[in-house]
């Protein structure tokens, strides 16, 4: 049959031109009606406490990836606003700094939900809150952990971050931290508790009985295989991509995914270039590099590599990321006519390592983020307000609506369903 349309083509090129763009536009309409039906989930945008005052806030189309214009511009339906600490020195003045720009980021996010667009967004705490809140045509935001290092050494301030809301921790970020080893420690095979710590084995053991999801997407492998054998509730990776597709720490391998699968757990597939495609990446980085440099420069703009963020304070990451979009806005500009000019990391890589989980482990246990404003975004999902596009190359795909649920969030909110009916049961 394809050698016969392949014959008629020849005879009429611009009858099989009409059938392929009526072929697209019939795609685009199924994935429109999809993305419409299917509630939409990004598990990790990071904040900047600076874009949630009265003057500066997420009600205008700021410069950020994630702003309410852009969620509703692109569908984006429900945003996890993350409050994230950077590693410091393990003791008690390090613990206190940490926990004042952690309470920081959870009374902006409360900020923006109670006071500056309450009635715009509100904040979700559970499944049902987010079916909920959706139906009543406004945004969801949700909040997630991103380092439980501003804990410090009480466990009972768990309880806190969970009035407060938090309903995802992860137990480290880039750097060892008191509960467990981070993935960063496969650069020299230098690891301080060879995975969790005792106080890591006693929070894992709190966060269940809270019924706050465990996030593994920054800690070392180890880490992980420990938390799978002592919790007994499902566990998240926020933010990571498939290892087999692209050898990067922080992404899974097999072995891991595979754990994750048992585990009842989800990946959330993170749409950030160098986790997903190493070589095209490091190409089109390569061939970059000057003209960022080049733009950076003349606004006046420190500039470096995804690569060197973690050798910087905080508050000089959230001034590079929130500086680095601009220039590599305009750089885009800049090279639009070009011939030479690599292509991106596009929405097409992104979706290779969903189909490669859902191949390995099952259409269940996947998921997507973005990792907005903290480094993530790629040709196509650009920010927020692209949204849309990763629902339509999984239409070109061949994924069903039912499946296409599943992956923007079903399978995220069940989990969540998951930890919270085990706290439950504890307390009966």
């Amino acid at each position: 049959m394809r050698h016969i349309i392949g014959f008629f083509c020849l005879l009429s090129f611009s009858g099989c031109n009409e059938s392929k763009t009526s072929q697209n536009t019939d795609l685009e309409a199924t994935a429109r009606k999809i993305h419409e039906n299917v509630i939409t989930i990004d598990t990790h945008d990071d904040i900047n406490v600076k874009n949630f005052t009265d003057s500066i806030n997420y009600t205008q189309d700021l410069k950020t990836q994630v702003n309410l214009p852009k969620m509703q511009a692109g569908g984006l339906n429900v945003a996890w606003f993350v409050v994230y600490t950077g590693q410091d020195s393990l003791n008690p003045e390090g613990y206190a700094k940490a926990e004042a720009n952690a309470l920081s980021k959870f009374n902006a996010i409360h900020r923006l939900c109670d006071t500056l667009a309450s009635d715009k967004i509100k904040l979700a705490r559970t499944s049902e809150e987010v079916i909920n809140i959706h139906k009543s045509g406004k945004q969801v935001a949700m909040i997630g952990v991103e380092n439980a290092y501003p804990i410090g050494e009480d466990l009972s301030k768990f309880e806190m971050y969970h009035e407060l809301g938090a309903r995802y921790v992860s137990l480290a970020h880039n750097g060892h931290s008191q509960f467990c080893d981070s993935n960063t420690g496969e650069k020299d095979n230098i690891w301080l508790h060879n995975g969790l710590s005792d106080l890591g084995e006693k929070a894992v053991y709190q966060l269940n009985r809270l019924g706050i999801m465990i996030d593994i997407s920054h800690i070392s492998k180890e880490s992980m295989v420990q938390i799978v054998s002592l919790s007994k509730a499902p566990i998240i990776a926020s933010h990571s991509s498939a290892r087999a597709l692209c050898d990067h720490s922080r992404n899974l391998d097999d072995e891991q995914l595979k754990l994750l699968k048992e585990n009842g757990g989800v990946v959330q597939t993170v749409a950030l270039d160098a986790y997903l495609n190493t070589a095209k990446y490091d190409k089109r980085e390569n061939y970059m590099k000057g003209i960022y440099k080049h733009i950076a420069d003349s606004l006046g703009i420190k500039w470096i590599e995804k690569s060197q963020l973690g050798q910087l304070t905080e508050k000089e990451q959230d001034d590079y990321l929130e500086n680095s979009n601009r220039v590599i806005e305009l750089a885009r500009g800049l090279v639009a006519d070009r011939n030479d000019v690599p292509p991106e990391v596009d929405v097409s890589d992104f979706a290779d390592h969903i189909d490669y989980m859902v191949n390995l482990i099952g259409i269940n246990h996947v998921g997507i983020s973005s990792d907005f404003d903290g480094g993530g975004g790629i040709k196509g999902w650009s920010d927020a307000s692209e949204t849309f596009n990763v629902t339509l190359e999984l239409v070109k795909r061949g994924y069903s609506e039912s499946e296409i649920e599943k992956l923007w969030g079903g399978n995220l909110l069940r989990v969540l369903d998951e930890v919270q009916e085990y706290a439950r049961s504890l307390k009966k």
